[in-house]
């Protein structure tokens, strides 16, 4: 496996986190994109909705979730639930959504 040179924070917008038929982020890729720019100055990478639980869950939140738990198990409890995945991509460690994401900013050097 050929390792990664710099860490990369990459964001995946939560469609639905659970089957409520709740959105848990409103409006367009574009408008999620826009807002997320201007309020917080994010530069970072930014994908499209996706499902993160159930059956139609993505299969990279699927292999996420199965290579670290938390405390409800493999279940995404809400939005801003982050993964750390080393240099040689690894998941290894989840961060929940309550949690600082600069705790994981804190954690690249002991993984890169």
């Amino acid at each position: 496996m050929t390792s990664l040179q710099n860490p990369r924070v990459s964001a995946f917008w939560a469609s639905r986190v659970t089957s409520s038929p709740v959105r848990y982020e409103p409006g367009t890729d574009a408008e999620i994109k826009a807002f997320a720019t201007e309020k917080y100055g994010v530069k970072f990478d930014m994908f499209s909705k996706i499902n993160v639980n159930g059956d139609a869950a993505h299969p990279l939140w699927k292999y996420l979730k199965e290579k670290k738990g938390g405390f409800l198990g493999s279940f995404i409890k809400w939005n801003f639930t982050k993964f750390l995945i080393d240099k040689e991509g690894q998941v290894v460690k989840r961060y929940g959504p309550k949690e600082d994401p600069f705790d994981a900013k804190k954690d690249f050097p002991k993984y890169w």
